[in-house]
């Protein structure tokens, strides 16, 4: 008999106590081992019961709940999962919370929440199962925040409109594709592109209310400009397109200049945005003047279109297994027989521009070529 995941819910709300506890206990494979209003009580608790993962609440009376994160993950690191509220404020915290080291999130409604919570209940089960098979790393106190250099505006890389080929600068395109862990994992690779490195289109598994604070943090720690894109916007290097929550993100092309499509179509290996969705586009418009990359995450979207991507002739990365918090992602587009390197987080942007860069050489070879053949 397989051994159930011991849970313990840390929440000052004992409706929500009630309510997880009855989510939780109603999946086999899954156990409430105990409960605590705050994270004093909650310090003691884990100390007694030894769970497999927490649940841990935002706001909380005595100590705040990313205050009790910090401590947690330098002194007893485990898995946790953050049960936030739907607001601009909870995202931004929720966000924080990745950062220091949680391994997910489950947002709860904003209004009649014994009415409502139910209907989160598969993706409450199937979150805490996820984080019972994470790797949890001890964090420091605070993430290394490297001085940023100024950044480019549009202008100053747009490319100017001619009848000429010259514009191999905005062919260059580099997707990414991101699940349970990608938030931290994109801010790393993110950090390590300069402000004029080629632009940089992204699907993370969000939801809508915090894909744009998402957007922001991404911003103020990447040299680059890193924006949710607008309907028909165009690609262009020194930026950083993330989809927004709820939408897929599509890269179409007219003439010479990549654009962004935003679409409402249905979900994608049960995702909106989809990884797949974005690497087929990539695949279909972009070929071999695209470079791939997969990282952390759970299931298997993106394993399909980064093989899409790899028989088009693009290089691909997937992040391995040792760096990644749940080798789902990148472990299914390996098997898939997409993935042209498997690398550390911390070696991914400085590979993913070399590709890029020698993806151009091969551009300009063939158009040299082209011109004195």
């Amino acid at each position: 008999m397989n051994k159930k995941i011991r849970v313990l819910i840390v929440d000052d709300s004992s409706l929500v106590r009630q309510m997880l506890t009855d989510i939780l206990n109603s999946a086999p494979d899954l156990e409430v081992v105990g409960v605590a209003s705050d994270p004093l009580f909650a310090r003691e608790r884990i100390k007694q019961l030894n769970p497999d993962v927490l649940t841990l609440d935002v706001e909380m009376p005595r100590m705040d709940g990313l205050t009790f994160l910090s401590n947690l993950m330098r002194l007893r690191p485990m898995p946790v999962v953050m049960i936030s509220s739907l607001t601009e404020r909870g995202a931004q915290t929720t966000l924080r919370a990745l950062e220091l080291g949680a391994v997910d999130f489950v947002s709860k409604p904003k209004a009649d929440l014994s009415g409502t919570l139910h209907e989160f209940a598969e993706e409450i089960c199937r979150k805490v199962r996820e984080a019972a098979h994470a790797r949890v790393r001890a964090r420091a106190e605070q993430p290394s925040s490297a001085p940023v250099p100024p950044k480019y505006s549009a202008d100053a890389v747009i490319p100017v409109a001619s009848g000429s080929r010259r514009l191999h600068t905005t062919e260059r395109i580099i997707a990414i594709g991101a699940s349970t862990g990608g938030t931290e994992a994109i801010r790393v690779v993110l950090e390590g592109m300069p402000a004029d490195g080629p632009a940089v289109v992204i699907a993370q598994h969000i939801p809508a209310a915090f894909s744009g604070p998402f957007t922001q943090r991404m911003n103020s720690v990447s040299a680059m400009s890193v924006v949710e894109p607008r309907d028909g916007q165009q690609i262009v290097p020194g930026h950083v397109y993330i989809a927004p929550g709820d939408k897929h993100l599509i890269v179409t092309r007219d003439g010479a200049r990549y654009l962004c499509q935003l679409s409402d179509g249905p979900h994608v290996n049960r995702h909106r945005p989809s990884v797949d969705v974005l690497f087929r586009s990539v695949a279909q418009n972009a070929g071999r003047n695209a470079v791939g990359v997969i990282l952390t995450g759970m299931g298997d979207d993106g394993a399909r279109g980064l093989r899409e991507m790899f028989d088009a002739g693009a290089p691909t990365v997937a992040q391995d297994e040792a760096s990644s918090v749940v080798w789902g992602m990148p472990g299914a587009a390996v098997r898939h027989g997409g993935v042209r390197e498997v690398l550390a987080l911390e070696r991914i942007a400085e590979a993913v521009l070399h590709l890029a860069a020698s993806t151009t050489d091969v551009i300009e070879d063939a158009a040299r070529l082209g011109a004195t053949g």
